[in-house]
Formats: structure tokens, C-alpha cells, sequence
């Protein structure tokens, strides 16, 4: 009795611990898939080297459930590569002359149809307890044309590569068990002209709901400031994949920066009809003084929005969103918070040095951290959606942003597109502008643009009516759709007269979208065409466009234009304009690919900024050119500035608004020095020595980062003096303790090195599988089998006729194997007991998994290697059972190199990721002759 009792005891506690669990458990829950995923490359069009995808008598197109190849559930994908997301194959891949030129010429894309396509597969459980719930995949962006599948079952492809999508998957959950997700990413096609990576590059979540739920995107806030307060209009929609047609109530709470909660408001109304929406609106006003948003004070609120059906809350959904106040006016510019604001902005694509196009979310925060150090207040996505962390970084770093979407047109692929975007952005409070296209010459300058421009005007404007619209033209400022945009964007003073065109419309506002295009190298001062490095002097690219300078003074010097965007903000892959090949990136940045600061940012921090800046250019280490007359330049807001070499003066020379000052100095090492004045008063000193050579290796972290998950090192070289070389070109070797390198980079634009050094996984097909009919017992050696008896393995067999035990020969192609490869076959089951051979050699299964064979490399040829494998035969359950015929395959991993990469211009940068539950991270660095670097970074 005592143990029947205490049995009863655990049992009931059992459930009440579990009851209690399942209580506590989010009534929303939104789940990280980026981890733990496998990827293998298909291939573009040969369907066997796809995995024999989309061969079945049955497509996932003509019968429900019937994805096959990689599609398929039960697909065996051991051997495939075990990755995290976010995922850009093409950074993975080396550079050719053959790829493509605006892709900065990766053998990624439709020259290299075996690079083109990439499958990823993961594999998750869902418990019985979530049975009820609305279960559903959200997908921040996969570059690009992407079919998804979920056991088996076709659940749509979405074709750009920038706009996030989500698909309900409820009905094809098995509860209580495994269920796969697979996403089959066809990059062969570009979108845009610049380097756009390749496959699943954002993040992957799994949602669960109650069936009554607020839709993706589903609140829309907006407010009108009203002296020290605001009324805040929320709007709301609700959807119902339920039968429940009871009465519900929606719970309103805003909660300020300090957690301090402004207001609730409560409302009851009917649940809307099955598979329906309801939208339900309510203004609050605010019984506290506001925080505005602004670039100084980027203050965001959290709007609560509670679902209650029965007096218990059913969906809880949260809202980010700022207060504050904007407009354009067509005579003085741009306007936040009733204050003008000149928009001192930058262009920018959504790759970074050595990880392409996955970047972490650190590293989102990280860029915009360094254009807000240059004084830049403004951002363009150029030119497409961003990924969602991008604009969190803007909305908390304050960081204005001209939201910008793909492509152009009227019809549901280019209006669903820019509906999907603004509804996912419109509650940032950084997001001042839509951009509905970008230098579509073809339909600039005449009626479709008009019109088409109108339409996706109008549309936006139905969508989200408290931003402006705009678009970047480049093809001169005439007519199309120049006369109909609200808010003009000029794309450069070369292309057209922009004056003449604001006298012709005086009631349209305007800003200069893209401005400069200019071309530097950081840290090159002389123009090599040889080695295609152009001079970092701030120089007209071209004799029709201007400098940086040039640009930033025509718009300073206009207060009916709004401000102006750079050309661009960062160097980026893709388009290595004035070069071709071997250049790789562009030189447009006013930092390069890692975020080092080219001299053009000293001018512009200069004037955009609000400290006192004094910065000398160039470096003062020229052997060599002893007696040469060498440009100096000065970048500085300072009144005046004195220069000296060797402490004999040049004299002071008084510094033009949004300019800078020169000089000619015949160069003599040692040490070249400015001081900065303001009201007579000297405030700083800027110095450039001529160094030594380099004597040890120096790592830094960036120590603002924003989940502390991801740091961002630079690796320099000190001479004796502890002084940086800035003509250093070391190759340097890295080493990691305590976590993981994602990438390096160093800015150089003709740089064809390593972004990644990975582990290379090849997979190898066993081919010309013959079989002939064994005994009963299964062999332990190999005998001499008769030749005759060979036949092609599975053909016209009788599976109700079958032998004892078959025997099966095939052979694989192994090239170039060294003792360093680790080597594996993934037996798939063509048989209930089995056993393996490999050039003679019976084999034993790996512990850990009864269906892998580790194979030792003494056993293995160069050329052709022979498998054989006994087994009794499987049996067929129904006629139509479809048996499995492929004995598997050879798993080849060629272990990476080390990290390495060599210095430009004495710089180099390395992106680091902690390994989870690590307490520090060990970074190491050495190079020839040189003192090693190390650094401890600690949470």
C-alpha cells in the first residue's frame, strides 16, 4: 500500500508540475530557428546532382505532400554540412574572373550552375500540447527565389530575396514529433547590380498563437504631438483561424524608456468569423510629459497589446515605437521635432567585410555606430528592404532612414512588395521617408514613370499616410517622374539642373539622394593604375561630378534642399567602378568594406559633426621620395591651422566654411604636426611620424557592441615605438580559444584572399551499383564472385521472390586524398542486416551512429575505390511501396587552413563569435618576424 501511495504521490505531483508548465507558457511564443541546420548545393539544372528533386511521378506541384529529393521527410542528409544561420554561400566561395562583375566576382550565381542552388534542411519537434495553436514559420529574407517545404508539403516560393514572408504550417505538424522544415534557394538570378550573397541570410523563426491572434505586423501606431503631450492612435487586427464567436477584449498598455507604464485602455468587441480579420481602433492620450525621439535622444516606447477571451489573456503582442514629429518644406528643408535639420546621409548596401551578406545583428549596430561617429544623421536603403535589425539599430542609435523598395510597377509582385514592407517598418520612428525606386532610366523621363509613380504614390500613402514619398532619379530633372514625386530625389549635380528644376516646381520639396560617387583607396595617396588603387584626395571621379566637398557645399549652401545622401557610406562588393577585374570591391565608401575611416570621413566629420576635429593627411612614410613635393590637407572645423615638419613652420592658413587647406611639402622623415585654433586659442594637435619598421602585432576590440555575442577586432603592427605602420602589408595568422571566427577582411579592394576559412565537405556518389544473389548467412570476407553473375543492382526485381541476402559491388572517385581528410560513408538502408567492404576490407559502423562508416585513409586509392555490401533484403509491406535503392554516400571533409589574412595599409579586421556559456575568448595573432598579438575578451 505504502508504494501504491507514493506512486499516486509522484504521479499527481507529475501532473501538477506539468499542468503548472503549461500554464506558464507563453500564450505567444516566438522561437530562433538560426541554429543547428544542414546544407548541401544542388545543382541548377541537372536534377540528378539536385538530389533527383522534382523527378517523381508525383510533384509537390500536382499532389499535396509529395515533395521529393531533399523535400521529402525521410531524406537522408548525414553527410550534408551542419551550419548556423544566418548563411551567405557565396562569401564561402573563391574569386574568378568569370563571376560576375556587380557581384564583386565570386563563383556564386548563373555562370556556376553547380554554386546556384543551395538546400537546407533542420529538423524540429512540436509538442502535443501545442496541438490547438496556429504553428508558423517567419522568414526575415532568403536571397533568393526560395521553395519551402515542411514535411513534405509544398508551402510557397518567394522570389525576392529582401522581403521577409511567413507560412502557416498547422495542418502538416505531427505533434509530439520530428517535423522538417527544408528550403530549396535559387540564387542564380541577380536582383540587384551590387553583391547581393546567397541563401538563407536573416533570421528563421517559429511562431505559435491561439487561433485568435494579432496578424504579422498587425498594430500600427501613430501620434500627434500636442504641447508637452501626444495622442497616440493604435490600430489593431485581429485575426481569427478559430471557431470560437464569443466576445474578446483587447488590452492596450504603453510603457515609457524608465518601465514606467502612460496609460491602459481596454475595449470588448465580437471575434471576428473564421479565417477572418477585424481591425479595432483606439487614440490614447498620454496623462505623462513625452520623451521625443530624436538622433540626440532616440527615446522608444513599447506598446502591450493584450488578447483576453474569457478573463484570460490569449495573445500578447509587442510594440516598438517612438514619438515625434516631421515634415518637409519646399523652402526650408527638412524638419523633426518643429526643429530644421539639414539630412547629412550616406547610401549604403547590406554586405560587410568577410561575412557577406549574414551579418550578425552586432554588426548592424556596429555600422551604424561608426556613420553616427562621422556626424551622419541619415540612411539610405540602397536599394531594397532592410533586414528588421537594421532598423532597430537606427530606431535606438538614432539614425534617420529613407526606406526604400526594389523594383517599380503596378501589379501584385511590385505592390504586394512595397505593401509587406511598410507594414512590417512603419512603427519605427527612424523611418522618415518611402522610396518606391531608384534610377529606372528606362521610364524616368516619360508618361509610364508618371504613372506608375502615381499609382505606387497613392498606395503607400493608403498604407502608411504619415511619410512622404520619394525616388532617386538620375536621368536628368525634367518631366516623368519628376513631376509627379512628393519629395524629389536627386541622384547627383551631374546629371541634371537641379536649380532649374526647383524653379519649375517651387511647391516640391527635394534632397539629394545620391551625391559624390567618388573613388578612394584608404591609405593609398597616389594613384596606381597598375595595381588599380586610386588616391584617398577628395577629386572629382569624373570631370561632370563632384567631389565630396563639392556636393556637401551645394546642398549646405540651399536651404530648400533637405540635405544629401552619400555615395555611399561603406565600400561595398560588387560594381569596382572606374576597374573590372581584379578588383573586387567598390571605391566608393567614405570607409571601406571592414569600416575603416578613408579621409574623406575627417572632412565630413568636420562639418557634420559637433566636436572640434583636426585630422592631417597623408601619412608621413616615404622612402624614397626624400625632396618630393608631397600634398598635405587638413580636415578641420578649427578657425585656423598652423602645419609644421620638424617644428619649422608653414604659417597658419584660416579655414573656409565646409572646406579644407593645403599644402605643398617637400617630404624629409620625421615628423609632420598641425595645430587647430579657435578664437585665437590653440585646442588640438594632430601629428604623423615617419615610423620604423613593424615589430609586433597589436589587437583592439570595439567595446560597444550590442549583445556582446559578436566583437569586432582590428589587427594592426606597432614599430619599436609603439607607433602604427601604415604602409604595412604582414600576412597575419589567427587562432581562436573560446569561440569562432566568422570572417576577415582588410579593405583592400583588389584583395582575392580567403573571406572564411571553412572545412570543405564533398560528397561522392557510388556509382555502377551491380548486385548478384547471396546465402543465407552474410559474408565476413570477400569471395571471388563470378563475373557473370553481375547485373545492374534492383532492376526487374521480384520483391516478392526475393533471395536470402544479395550482394552489392559499386565503386566512388576519390582525387587528391590526403592522410588530413576525414572520410566517411553514410550507408542508406538497402537491407535489414548489413555488411561493408571497401576495397577488400570489411568495415565496422561508428558508435555514435549504426548506419556511418568512419574509413581509415590507409584502406583508400587515389582513383577509383570499390564498396561492396551483403545484406538481406528489405521487404515490401504494400505493392506500392517505393523502395530505397541508394546504397548512400562518401562524405570527404578537407579540414580549413588556418585564419589568415594580410594587412592593408596596416590594417586588418577579424569578426569573432563567443561560444555560448563561454566565460572569455582567447584571440591570437602572429606573423614572421613579428612579436605575436593576443587578446582576452571577457563577458
Amino acid at each position: 500500500m505504502k508504494t501504491i501511495f507514493t506512486k499516486k504521490l509522484l504521479l499527481s505531483f507529475i501532473f501538477l508540475v506539468s499542468s503548472f508548465a503549461f500554464a506558464q507558457k507563453p500564450v505567444r511564443e516566438l522561437i530562433l530557428l538560426d541554429k543547428d541546420w544542414r546544407f548541401s548545393f544542388g545543382h541548377l539544372y541537372d536534377t540528378q546532382k539536385d538530389f533527383g528533386h522534382a523527378e517523381g511521378y508525383f510533384s509537390y506541384l500536382t499532389k499535396t505532400g509529395f515533395g521529393d529529393g531533399p523535400a521529402a521527410p525521410g531524406f537522408d542528409d548525414r553527410a550534408w554540412r551542419k551550419l548556423d544561420l544566418p548563411h551567405d554561400w557565396a562569401v564561402e566561395q573563391p574569386f574568378s574572373k568569370n563571376g560576375s562583375f556587380s557581384h564583386g566576382f565570386k563563383t556564386s550565381g548563373k555562370n556556376f550552375p553547380e554554386k546556384s542552388i543551395g538546400w537546407y534542411r533542420k529538423k524540429i519537434n512540436i509538442t502535443e500540447k501545442d496541438l490547438g495553436r496556429i504553428i508558423s514559420l517567419k522568414f526575415d529574407g532568403v536571397f533568393r527565389n526560395s521553395k519551402v517545404f515542411f514535411n513534405g508539403h509544398f508551402l510557397g516560393t518567394q522570389e525576392s530575396g529582401y522581403n521577409g514572408f511567413e507560412y502557416d504550417v498547422t495542418a502538416y505538424v505531427n505533434y509530439g514529433g520530428e517535423n522538417t522544415i527544408v528550403v530549396r534557394v535559387d540564387a542564380s538570378m541577380e536582383e540587384g547590380w551590387f553583391y547581393e550573397g546567397a541563401g538563407i541570410y536573416r533570421h528563421v523563426y517559429l511562431q505559435k498563437t491561439n487561433p485568435i491572434h494579432i496578424v504579422q505586423n498587425g498594430t500600427y501606431v501613430t501620434t500627434v504631438i500636442e504641447n508637452n503631450t501626444a495622442e497616440i492612435t493604435i490600430e489593431t487586427t485581429l485575426e481569427n483561424k478559430g471557431n470560437y464567436k464569443g466576445p474578446i477584449k483587447v488590452v492596450q498598455t504603453i510603457v515609457d524608456k524608465n518601465g514606467v507604464e502612460y496609460t491602459q485602455l481596454s475595449e470588448q468587441f465580437a471575434a471576428p468569423d473564421f479565417y477572418k480579420t477585424t481591425k479595432h481602433l483606439v487614440k490614447i492620450k498620454p496623462d505623462k510629459p513625452i520623451f521625443l525621439w530624436s538622433i540626440e535622444t532616440p527615446d522608444l516606447y513599447e506598446l502591450i497589446t493584450e488578447v483576453v477571451q474569457d478573463g484570460k489573456n490569449i495573445d500578447v503582442y509587442k510594440t516598438t515605437f517612438g514619438i515625434r514629429s516631421m515634415r518637409f518644406d519646399a523652402e526650408k528643408g527638412f524638419f523633426l521635432n518643429g526643429k530644421p535639420l539639414k539630412l547629412k546621409g550616406t547610401n549604403n548596401h547590406q554586405d560587410h567585410a568577410g561575412i557577406g551578406t549574414a551579418l550578425p545583428d552586432d554588426i548592424q549596430y556596429y555600422r551604424i555606430k561608426k556613420l553616427k561617429e562621422m556626424g551622419s544623421n541619415a540612411y539610405r536603403c540602397s536599394h531594397h528592404p532592410p533586414t528588421p535589425e537594421l532598423l532597430d539599430a537606427c530606431d535606438k542609435l538614432g539614425m534617420l532612414v529613407i526606406d526604400e523598395t526594389r523594383l517599380m510597377g503596378i501589379n501584385d509582385y511590385h505592390l504586394n512588395d512595397l505593401k509587406r514592407m511598410i507594414e512590417r517598418d512603419r512603427n519605427h520612428p527612424s523611418i522618415f521617408c518611402w522610396s518606391v525606386g531608384n534610377e529606372e532610366w528606362n521610364i524616368e523621363g516619360g508618361i509610364a514613370g508618371e504613372r506608375i509613380t502615381n499609382v505606387m504614390q497613392h498606395f503607400a500613402k493608403s498604407i502608411d499616410s504619415t511619410r512622404p514619398v520619394t525616388v532617386g532619379i538620375s536621368s536628368g530633372f525634367k518631366s516623368g517622374i519628376s513631376s509627379v514625386v512628393e519629395i524629389m530625389g536627386y541622384n547627383y549635380l551631374g546629371n541634371g539642373d537641379i536649380d532649374a528644376h526647383r524653379n519649375q516646381f517651387k511647391q516640391q520639396p527635394g534632397m539629394g539622394t545620391e551625391e559624390g560617387s567618388t573613388f578612394a583607396t584608404r591609405g593609398v595617396y597616389f594613384t596606381d593604375e597598375a595595381k588599380q588603387y586610386q588616391s584617398a584626395y577628395d577629386k572629382k571621379p569624373r570631370p561632370t561630378f563632384y567631389s565630396i566637398e563639392e556636393g556637401w557645399k551645394f546642398y549646405a549652401e540651399r536651404p530648400y534642399l533637405a540635405g544629401m545622401f552619400i555615395w555611399t557610406g561603406f565600400d561595398y562588393r560588387g560594381e569596382p567602378t572606374p576597374y573590372g577585374w581584379p578588383s573586387v570591391t567598390s571605391y566608393f565608401g567614405m570607409m571601406d568594406v571592414c569600416g575603416f575611416p578613408k579621409d574623406n570621413v575627417y572632412y565630413l566629420k568636420s562639418w557634420w559633426g559637433n566636436e572640434p576635429v583636426l585630422h592631417l593627411l597623408p601619412h608621413w612614410n616615404w622612402t624614397g621620395s626624400e625632396g618630393k613635393e608631397i600634398e598635405v590637407w587638413a580636415y578641420s572645423n578649427c578657425d585656423e591651422v598652423e602645419l609644421f615638419l620638424n617644428n619649422k613652420s608653414f604659417g597658419k592658413k584660416k579655414m573656409e566654411q565646409n572646406g579644407h587647406l593645403e599644402w605643398k611639402v617637400n617630404y624629409k622623415p620625421g615628423t609632420l604636426k598641425a595645430v587647430g585654433y579657435k578664437n585665437g586659442k590653440k585646442i588640438l594637435t594632430e601629428i604623423q611620424k615617419t615610423t620604423g619598421k613593424s615589430e609586433s602585432i597589436n589587437l583592439s576590440v570595439d567595446k560597444e557592441n550590442y549583445s556582446g555575442k559578436v566583437s569586432v577586432v582590428t589587427v594592426e603592427t606597432l614599430d619599436k615605438n609603439d607607433l602604427h605602420v601604415p604602409t604595412d602589408n604582414d600576412e597575419i595568422t589567427f587562432s581562436i580559444k573560446g569561440g569562432k571566427i566568422l570572417g576577415v577582411g582588410n579593405g583592400d579592394p583588389t584583395s582575392l584572399e580567403k573571406d572564411q576559412f571553412i572545412d570543405a565537405v564533398s560528397l561522392v556518389a557510388i556509382t555502377n551499383l551491380q548486385e548478384q544473389k547471396g546465402t543465407n548467412a552474410l559474408p565476413q570476407q570477400l569471395s571471388n564472385y563470378e563475373e557473370k553473375e553481375w547485373r545492374e543492382a534492383f532492376k526487374d526485381r521480384d520483391y516478392k521472390k526475393q533471395a536470402p541476402s544479395y550482394i552489392y559491388r559499386g565503386e566512388f572517385d576519390l582525387n587528391n586524398v590526403s592522410p588530413s581528410n576525414v572520410i566517411s560513408f553514410f550507408y542508406k538502408k538497402i537491407g535489414v542486416e548489413t555488411v561493408v567492404f571497401i576495397n577488400g576490407n570489411k568495415i565496422e559502423p561508428s558508435a555514435e551512429d549504426p548506419q556511418k562508416y568512419a574509413l581509415n585513409p590507409a584502406i583508400l586509392k587515389e582513383g577509383k575505390n570499390s564498396i561492396y555490401i551483403a545484406a538481406t533484403p528489405l521487404q515490401k509491406i504494400k505493392d506500392w511501396d517505393v523502395m530505397n535503392t541508394d546504397p548512400g554516400i562518401i562524405q570527404v571533409i578537407t579540414p580549413a587552413e588556418s585564419w589568415k589574412r594580410k594587412l592593408f595599409n596596416g590594417y586588418a579586421q577579424i569578426i569573432i563569435q563567443k561560444d555560448e556559456n563561454t566565460a572569455e575568448v582567447l584571440l591570437t595573432a602572429s606573423g614572421k618576424g613579428l612579436r605575436t598579438g593576443k587578446l582576452i575578451i571577457k563577458n
